[in-house]
């Protein structure tokens, strides 16, 4: 996902005990139980955002308190208006092909309440408030404040529900949102802990299995699907490791507008980000058939990107570290799921690479994978990964079709549109 079906609600999810920052961060915020309370730790707050972020506000933001079952409501609202119903069973279809999630799980109702568990506090930029559940314990309040205040600058500033219309763009706004929750993540830390030295903090993102090992402890996360867990996690640390990053190598700069990474591949490797690497994009043709000979009814569309890539390989070859080296390279990819509404579904799936080492190196893997994830069992469905070079760049495909597909000798081909470099 790691935005497919996470809508940007702009939320503070508990993350509050992954780093001794955080820890300390929590040690010291005093306890805030009233709305009046709530209110005056704002004001406070408000000028210690501003320093942390390098921001000042244009308006402040109110700050209302909401109950569990009203911050449900608003997830549901958001989530639906974010993947409508139509766009919601092509991803769902697509995750469970790719094998990311279960067959049997239901994607809305199981993102619903693992949201609705996880947020501790949400900025709704529509009515420039900002949310805090009554059920929160009192101790965390000016952690969520401090986050979700940063958030409310950044609205001021960028166009939040603009990442809602990156329709089918999900590494993009993957790596946008990675920049959002990470810059909050660190002001938090600052405004709370202003003698802390950010520099001084271990790498953000190798706190992830501690944090996860922590949220293990609530019932919905702790039985999610990896990519779920990974994907949620993904932005405030990812995000935060990326933005410490920058504040060093762009000084003074916002990582905003033209200097908003556009992949998550960006987010991973800040070199490729500094150099100024883009990945390719991929546009499928127009499909050419015989006469009388329909085409497939193309039932969604969208791209993966480097790090949910690395999931993949992480859920079906079961190493991390194997993970990231054979997803390491990529170049962009896109994917279409084929077939009639109702009938077993077809993957075809392109991506692209740096070279043909990285394309050799990904290809193996792939293939590992899905000798895993299929083996040699009759499971009604038939797949084939193999080289392509398209334009002079190295392509992987990856078609999962059922048995009896007609289509496997005209498989849609792409047209690369190369990146300025």
């Amino acid at each position: 996902m790691a935005a497919l079906t996470r809508p940007v609600l702009v939320v503070a999810v508990v993350v509050g005990g992954g780093t001794a920052a955080s820890v300390g961060c929590e040690q010291r915020a005093r306890q805030v139980q009233d709305e009046a309370e709530l209110k005056q730790a704002v004001q406070q707050m408000i000028p210690a955002v501003e320093r942390a972020t390098r921001l000042r506000f244009r308006r402040h933001p109110v700050i209302l308190r909401r109950t569990r079952e009203q911050v449900r409501e608003y997830v549901i609202h958001k989530f639906d208006d974010d993947l409508p119903p139509a766009e919601l069973v092509g991803a769902q279809a697509a995750y469970r092909l790719f094998g990311l999630i279960p067959d049997t799980l239901d994607l809305r109702r199981t993102m619903v309440d693992l949201l609705t568990e996880q947020v501790a506090g949400y900025f709704d930029p529509d009515s420039n408030a900002l949310y805090v559940p009554t059920d929160i314990d009192p101790s965390q309040a000016r952690l969520v404040i401090s986050h979700e205040l940063v958030h409310a600058l950044q609205d001021q500033y960028l166009n939040l529900d603009s990442l809602v219309e990156l329709k089918r763009q999900n590494d993009r706004r993957s790596a946008a949102q990675a920049i959002l929750e990470g810059q909050a993540t660190l002001a938090q830390i600052l405004v709370l802990m202003p003698e802390q030295k950010i520099e001084s903090l271990p790498n953000f993102w190798d706190l992830r299995t501690a944090l996860g090992g922590q949220q293990d402890q609530m019932k919905v996360f702790g039985s999610a699907p990896l990519w779920l867990r990974e994907s949620l996690i993904f932005p405030y640390l990812g995000g935060a490791e990326f933005v410490r990053w920058f504040d060093r190598e762009y000084v003074g700069k916002q990582p905003y507008g033209a200097l908003m990474p556009i992949s998550t591949e960006q987010i991973l490797h800040p070199a490729r980000y500094l150099a100024g690497d883009r990945p390719d994009r991929i546009v499928f043709e127009p499909p050419a058939l015989p006469r009388g000979v329909r085409a497939d009814s193309v039932r969604y569309e969208d791209e993966l990107g480097e790090f949910e890539i690395r999931l993949l390989l992480e859920q079906h070859l079961g190493d991390d570290s194997a993970a990231a080296l054979l997803a390491s390279g990529w170049n962009g990819d896109r994917y279409r799921l084929l077939g009639v509404a109702g009938g077993p579904p077809v993957l075809v799936w392109y991506t692209l690479w740096d070279d043909k080492a990285s394309a050799g190196r990904f290809l193996k893997g792939l293939r590992a994978a899905w000798v895993r994830r299929r083996g040699n069992a009759q499971t009604g469905r038939r797949w084939e990964i193999k080289p392509l070079l398209v334009s002079g760049v190295p392509v992987v495909r990856l078609v999962d079709a059922p048995s009896g597909w007609p289509g496997g000798k005209r498989v849609p081909t792409i047209r690369v549109l190369r990146a300025a470099r």
